[in-house]
């Protein structure tokens, strides 16, 4: 099949954090697109904005680019304020969700996405776990039929565009298509994904996907290991990175993705199979509960102040 043109001409960023600042560095500087990046937090804006800043910096200092491509990339980006809102976001071909993994939350996000921009914008979510049928249901305008032209032509335009952690480092992208998701949506995020300099997989609709699905519960393992006291965190980890020849060991990734993200994920995985073997380790609760979060936080199974 030949390749799908993506046809992005603008896109919009939801989420001002590490995934949705790293997602709009790629499509800036990559794919060469105008960027809208919307969050709540005005802070959360202003920390996002320094740390590309400190990217383009670094990528200028190491001769990857130009200073004048770091330019190009920094003035294609504008900013939707808080008090803007959602409805701030303007003309945009594709918005690229990158919230906090709650179901509840993507779906009251998608709802007001889908009311208020044009019916040819692709709605894709960075979920790394939760359902794109559930999300795109969402979008389906009141009074109309799920199986109606106008549902379907709603729910068709939703798709997974699952981004990895750091976004500028990390070449995958996992595509996922919900029941309702149109091939045309599919492969235009598809074109846009290569677009941004990535190597696209895909994966059907399901729990945690490809890569959740066997990353978390092997993560999820290793706490439980660590909580039964079979060996020491650092012995846990330094079998996994001289053993396996993985470039960091659970605990410490587990600390780097969020230990909160870790959690919501396996429940999920828990949730939706109904499987006893993705029941998140007491631990891992148990420190989500303190809010040791890993290094966003300072703490997690390590100290990072």
């Amino acid at each position: 099949m030949a390749a799908v043109a993506h046809g992005i001409r603008t896109l919009g960023v939801l989420g001002a954090g590490q995934m949705g600042l790293g997602i709009a560095y790629v499509s800036a500087l990559r794919a060469k697109v105008p960027v809208q990046l919307h969050d709540r937090s005005s802070e959360q804006i202003k920390k996002g904005l320094a740390f590309m800043d400190k990217l383009l910096e670094k990528d200028v200092a190491k001769g990857k680019i130009t200073s004048e491509e770091a330019k190009e990339a920094r003035d294609r980006l504008s900013v939707v304020s808080p008090e803007q809102g959602l409805a701030g976001i303007r003309d945009v071909d594709m918005i690229v969700e990158a919230v906090s993994e709650n179901l509840s939350l993507k779906e009251a996000i998608f709802r007001d996405l889908a009311a208020n921009l044009s019916p040819s914008t692709i709605l894709a979510s960075n979920t790394s776990s939760i359902s794109i049928t559930k999300i795109a249901a969402a979008t389906v305008p009141q009074g109309f039929a799920a199986s109606s032209a106008e549902g379907q032509r709603s729910a068709g335009r939703v798709v997974g565009l699952h981004f990895f952690n750091p976004v500028p480092v990390m070449k995958l992208v996992e595509l996922i298509s919900g029941l309702q998701t149109t091939t045309e949506t599919f492969e235009r995020a598809k074109s846009f994904a290569i677009a941004c300099g990535k190597e696209p997989t895909s994966s059907k609709d399901v729990p945690g996907f490809v890569s959740n699905a066997l990353l978390i519960p092997f993560i999820n393992e290793a706490i439980m290991c660590l909580e039964r006291g079979v060996a020491t965190r650092e012995d846990i980890d330094k079998t996994l990175k001289l053993g396996m020849n993985h470039p960091m060991g659970p605990l410490q990734l587990a600390d780097f993705i969020g230990l909160d993200t870790c959690l919501a994920i396996q429940q999920t995985l828990y949730s939706g199979t109904g499987d006893s073997k993705y029941r998140p380790s007491i631990l891992l609760e148990r420190m989500v509960d303190a809010q040791w979060l890993g290094k966003k936080s300072g703490k997690g199974f390590y100290d990072y102040n």
